[in-house]
C-alpha cells in the first residue's frame, strides 16, 4: 500500500516517462469543443483511451453524445474496432459522462511493470481515436 505523498509521487513519474518516451503534442483537452475531452486515464485497474462527453446541461451533453455516436460505423470501422460507448459513465467522482472508449484491464498504475504495456496501448490507441476527431471534428460541433 502506497501513501498519498507516494501514490502521486508515482503518478507524476508515469506521466514523466510517458511524455518522455512519446513525445506528441495530444490533443486531449484542447479540443476546441468545451463539453468533449480526449483523455487518458490510468489508476489502480485498469488503462483507458476515450472521448469523454460532459456537460452540465443534460440536453447539451446528449447533443454531442448523439453526434459522435452518429458516426460510431466510421469510428469502429475505419479508427478502432473494438470499442465501448456508453451513453451514462459514472466517473469514480460521481460525475456522469457519455464515453467512447477502449479499455486495457488488470494494470496497475503503482506497478512499474505495467507501464511499458501501457504506454504502448496509450499510443498504438489514442492515435485513432485523436485522428477520428480530427477528422470529424467540424460535424460533431456543427
Amino acid at each position: 500500500m502506497f501513501s498519498k505523498e507516494e501514490s502521486k509521487k508515482i503518478r507524476e513519474e508515469f506521466w514523466t516517462s510517458f511524455g518522455k518516451n512519446y513525445p506528441h503534442k495530444w490533443v486531449l483537452y484542447n479540443t476546441g469543443i468545451k463539453e468533449v475531452q480526449l483523455k487518458f486515464t490510468f489508476n489502480n485497474d485498469f488503462a483507458q483511451v476515450s472521448i469523454d462527453v460532459y456537460s452540465a446541461d443534460e440536453v447539451i451533453q446528449e447533443y454531442y453524445f448523439e453526434k459522435i455516436y452518429a458516426l460510431k460505423t466510421i469510428l469502429k470501422e475505419e479508427y478502432l474496432t473494438v470499442l465501448e460507448i456508453e451513453n451514462h459513465y459514472l466517473l469514480p467522482e460521481g460525475k456522469e459522462v457519455s464515453k467512447f472508449y477502449l479499455q486495457l484491464d488488470s494494470v496497475n498504475i503503482h506497478n512499474k511493470k505495467h507501464w511499458p504495456k501501457v504506454f504502448e496501448f496509450f499510443n498504438i490507441h489514442m492515435r485513432p481515436l485523436e485522428d477520428f476527431f480530427l477528422e470529424y471534428k467540424d460535424y460533431i460541433e456543427a
